[in-house]
C-alpha cells in the first residue's frame, strides 16, 4: 500500500522565455487553497491525500494544470470552484471530474 492513498501534484513552472508557463495563471495561488482546504476538510496525512508543488509537468499550454496520482488523471482548472469539485468529487468521492480532465 502506499503512503498516500492519492497525490495532488499542481504544476508551478515558470518560464521566462514567453511561452505559456502554469505559474502565470495563478497556479501557486490556487496550490495553496487546494494544500489548506483539504488539511480543513481532514483529509491530509499518511493513508489520505498529499498536495504538492510540482515543476514542469510539460503541459503548460493546457494550463493551470494538476494530476492526481495514483490514477494519473490530468486537470486543468481555473478557479476556487473547480479546485473544490476536484476535491469533493474526486479525492473525496472518486468520481474523476471530466468536464475539467485533459485527453
Amino acid at each position: 500500500m502506499s503512503y498516500y492513498q492519492r497525490h495532488l501534484f499542481f504544476c508551478l513552472n515558470e518560464r521566462d522565455d514567453g511561452r505559456e508557463c502554469c505559474a502565470a495563471r495563478d497556479a501557486q495561488r490556487l496550490q495553496a487553497y487546494a494544500k489548506d482546504r483539504v488539511k480543513k476538510l481532514g483529509l491530509s496525512g499518511p493513508g489520505q491525500v498529499r498536495v504538492n508543488r510540482a515543476g514542469c509537468l510539460d503541459r503548460c499550454e493546457h494550463g493551470p494544470v494538476a494530476v492526481v496520482y495514483p490514477e494519473a488523471i490530468w486537470y486543468t482548472y481555473l478557479d476556487e470552484q473547480d479546485i473544490d469539485e476536484i476535491i469533493d468529487s474526486h479525492l473525496v468521492g472518486g468520481e474523476p471530474v471530466k468536464r475539467l480532465q485533459l485527453g
